[in-house]
C-alpha cells in the first residue's frame, strides 16, 4: 500500500515537471532573447550617435573652420603686393585650405549617403546636398582661373567670390541646422558645441572686419605723419624768412657827428 502511494507521489511530480519545464524554458529564453535584443538596439544607436558625430565634426572642419580659413587667407594675398612672396604664400595656403575642405566634406558626405537615411524630408540634408554640388562648383571653377590682365579675369573674379561667399554663409548656418538635428535625434544637449562654435565664427568675423579696416588705418597713419612733416617744414621756412628780415631791419652803427666841425666847414 505504500509502494503504492508512493508511485503516486512520484508520478504526480514527473507530470507537475513535464508539465512546467516547458514553459519555464521558454520564458527563460524569452528573456534572454529580449535582453539580447535590447542590448543590440543600444550598441546601434551608440554607433548611429558617433557616426553622427563624426560627420558633424567633418562637416564642422570643412565649412565652419577651413573654408572661412580660406576666405581670409585670399584676401591678405589681394591686399599684399602683387608677385611678393607674401602674396604667393597666402595664396598657397588659400589652395590647401579651400582642397582640404572639399575633401572633408566629400567624406562627410559619403558618411551621409552610406549610413544614414537620406529621405531628405528635412532642412539640414536639404542644404547638405545643395552645399556639396556649389562647392564641387567651385572648386572646379576655381582651377580655371583666367591671368591677369585678360577682360575675363573681372567676371571670373566676381562669380567665384559670390558663390565663394554664399557657400560659406550657408555653410556655417547648416552647421547650426545640424547641432540642432542631432540634438533632437540623439536628446543630448548641443548648448556648448553651439556656444563655441559662435565664438569660433564671432572671431573670424572680426578679423575679417579688421582686414579691411587694417589698410585705412595704415593710410591714416602715413596722412597724419605726412601733416606733421609738412607742417614741421612749413613752420621750419616761415622761420628763415622772419629771421632775415630780423637781420635786416638791425640798427646800423653809424659814427657821431660833431657839432663843432659842422660850425667849421
Amino acid at each position: 500500500m505504500h509502494i503504492i502511494s508512493y508511485m503516486s507521489v512520484c508520478f504526480v511530480m514527473v507530470l507537475f515537471y513535464a508539465s512546467v519545464l516547458p514553459f519555464t524554458q521558454c520564458t527563460t529564453l524569452e528573456e534572454v532573447n529580449l535582453f539580447n535584443s535590447h542590448r543590440n538596439t543600444n550598441n546601434k544607436l551608440h554607433k548611429k550617435s558617433s557616426d553622427i558625430a563624426l560627420h558633424g565634426f567633418l562637416l564642422w572642419g570643412s565649412m565652419g573652420l577651413l573654408m572661412p580659413l580660406g576666405i581670409l587667407t585670399i584676401r591678405g594675398s589681394n591686399k599684399a603686393e602683387p608677385g611678393s612672396r607674401k602674396s604667393r604664400i597666402l595664396f598657397y595656403f588659400h589652395v590647401a585650405f579651400q582642397m582640404l575642405s572639399v575633401l572633408l566634406a566629400t567624406v562627410g558626405a559619403a558618411m551621409s549617403l552610406k549610413k544614414f537615411e537620406n529621405s531628405f524630408d528635412n532642412n539640414h540634408q536639404r542644404l547638405g546636398l545643395a552645399l556639396y554640388g556649389a562647392i564641387l562648383l567651385q572648386a572646379f571653377i576655381g582651377f580655371f582661373r583666367p591671368h591677369r590682365g585678360k577682360k575675363v579675369r573681372s567676371y571670373w573674379y566676381l562669380v567665384h567670390w559670390i558663390l565663394g561667399t554664399i557657400v560659406s554663409l550657408v555653410g556655417i548656418i547648416n552647421v547650426y541646422t545640424g547641432l540642432r538635428a542631432y540634438h533632437k535625434r540623439t536628446l543630448k544637449s548641443t548648448m556648448f558645441w553651439s556656444i563655441v562654435f559662435t565664438v569660433e565664427v564671432s572671431f573670424i568675423g572680426l578679423i575679417y572686419l579688421f582686414q579691411d579696416k587694417m589698410e585705412y588705418m595704415k593710410k591714416q597713419g602715413v596722412i597724419e605723419g605726412g601733416s606733421d612733416e609738412s607742417t614741421m617744414s612749413s613752420s621750419y621756412q616761415d622761420v628763415i624768412p622772419q629771421r632775415q628780415n630780423q637781420k635786416e631791419m638791425l640798427p646800423v652803427a653809424c659814427g657821431k657827428i660833431n657839432a663843432l666841425g659842422n660850425l667849421f666847414d
